[in-house]
């Protein structure tokens, strides 16, 4: 080797030992992925600046958006190491949320220590709470956020949701009553406020009801037919109820829910033909709704038609593994 080579081959090492000092971003198991499109200019700008945790979280934005969950927590956690930010903690409890809620809680825990004012992070620990059942522990988490903030509505809702699981159904009414005065524009909200009134037999649902028709210019929504016929039903009043359900499948002939609604009137009033073309033409518009299946069964049943009964409450079981009326059905037949 002459002397020219052995420079260049001095200096390419030096080079080489250089640029792995200077890059003092860890080796990650997405580099491949990191380093394409969409995701290049993010990762170019971390391997400049491996310290800035902006970067990483615009990275883990874009990696969640594109549904890349693995890479997207590991950019969060990466973030939240560099600095103790809301929503770096945000997003990491959510995505753990998703799929390791133990872990959620554990970490949201943590987090909360380094920002105890977040009404965000302790939201997201109720949430956490809720989806393993510790519904006290989320409560007292709820009314600790509210205790500091009142008008907090999304708060409100869920200390609604978890009254209700215990059983404390005006409790949770009169909460969901307070989240409406402050949102009445909330549409989800008016949605849930009027089924439980519907289900409690509470006439205030008329109104509310006639509230949202008047709003809808369009004439597109169901839901305000579909409660007021859950209301008549429950009271007793079978021929107002199934004329909301005709009117709550005009405005919308997919809203399944009401067909079942109708269909069981008729399975009441033992008229099990009229139900079963009713449960028929739900499992017509949509063949993977179960319950369209069980009271198709259910029907059939009355009807002494067990083969078929048996075969669809199968099929109701089989596309809702959680639906044990339809299971404890098939078997006694």
């Amino acid at each position: 080797m002459n002397k020219f080579a052995k420079i260049v081959a001095v200096i390419s090492i030096l080079l080489i030992f250089i640029s792995s000092c200077t890059d003092k971003t860890p080796a990650s198991p997405y580099g491949d992925l990191l380093s394409k499109p969409p995701y290049t200019s993010l990762t170019d700008s971390i391997k400049q600046e491996p310290d800035n945790d902006e970067l990483y979280f615009k990275r883990a934005v874009l990696l969640n958006t594109n549904e890349l969950p693995e890479p997207s927590l590991d950019d969060f956690k990466k973030a939240w190491s560099l600095k103790k930010d809301e929503r770096y903690a945000f997003g990491i409890g959510n995505l753990l949320l998703d799929r390791k809620p133990d872990s959620a809680i554990l970490f949201l825990r943590e987090a909360i220590k380094e920002l105890p004012a977040s009404n965000l992070l302790q939201l997201t620990l109720a949430r956490a709470y809720e989806t393993q059942n510790k519904n006290e522990e989320a409560l007292v988490l709820c009314n600790s956020i509210l205790e500091k903030n009142p008008q907090q509505v999304d708060v409100l809702k869920m200390k609604a949701s978890l009254l209700d699981k215990k059983g404390n159904s005006s409790e949770a009414i009169s909460i969901l009553e307070k989240a409406y005065a402050i949102t009445p524009f909330d549409a989800e909200l008016n949605y849930e406020l009027a089924y439980k009134y519907a289900e409690t037999k509470n006439p205030k649902v008329l109104s509310l009801c006639d509230s949202l028709i008047k709003k809808d210019s369009l004439k597109i929504h169901a839901e305000p037919y579909y409660y007021k016929g859950i209301y008549y039903s429950n009271t007793g009043n079978k021929t107002a109820a199934l004329n909301q359900f005709n009117e709550a499948i005009q405005h919308d002939y997919y809203y399944l829910n009401a067909y079942i609604e109708k269909g069981r009137i008729y399975f009441e009033q033992k008229k099990y033909t009229e139900a079963l073309k009713v449960f028929e033409l739900a499992n017509t518009i949509s063949a993977t709704f179960p319950d369209a299946y069980y009271w198709m069964g259910r029907s059939q049943e009355a009807m002494g038609q067990k083969e078929e009964a048996k075969l669809n409450y199968q099929r109701a079981y089989g596309l809702d593994n959680t639906f044990t009326e339809a299971k404890e059905a098939a078997a006694r037949l």
